[in-house]
């Protein structure tokens, strides 16, 4: 039995449907893993939360990576740079193996991580054996506010 001749839009959809490819498998609409954590913003209850959940993955970490103590020290928390970074490893890796990642996000993990470690060196904490308190920078009276008011009001395009 012959099957009837397709009709002229059937051949255009037919040719459209060659030409688009593969139907493009949909993302989920909720994004994949945890929101940051802006360290600056959270509450006291947050905080507490934000601080244990960092901490038991900074020991995973740290030990599944065998990263080193020159990398990461034991007083870790103790320096904000450290603490801006593995938070940021750590939501990533959060990401890259959540169940509705599409596959690439155990290899998009590994080749951030290896970024990662050229920051933590470069972070020098200096804290290997004991912990070496830093003076943080401050800005009390660093300002000149009439200079910086008259810099601020104008434009600065070219």
């Amino acid at each position: 039995m012959n099957e009837p001749e397709p009709t002229p839009e059937e051949i255009e959809a037919m040719v459209a449907a060659q030409i688009a490819g593969p139907p493009i498998l949909n993302r989920p609409a909720e994004p994949t893993g945890v929101p940051p954590v802006d360290w600056r913003r959270l509450s006291p209850e947050e905080s507490r939360i934000a601080w244990s959940a960092l901490r038991e993955w900074v020991e995973w970490f740290t030990v599944r990576y065998d990263m080193s103590i020159s990398l990461v020290p034991p007083c870790w928390w103790k320096h904000g740079e450290l603490v801006e970074e593995l938070s940021a490893l750590h939501i990533l890796h959060q990401a890259s193996y959540d169940k509705n990642d599409t596959g690439f996000g155990p290899i998009g993990w590994h080749e951030h991580l290896a970024q990662a470690k050229d920051r933590l060196r470069r972070v020098g904490t200096g804290c290997s054996s004991t912990h070496d308190s830093l003076r943080p920078r401050s800005w009390a009276g660093q300002t000149d506010e009439a200079e910086w008011d008259a810099w601020i009001d104008q434009s600065h395009a070219s």
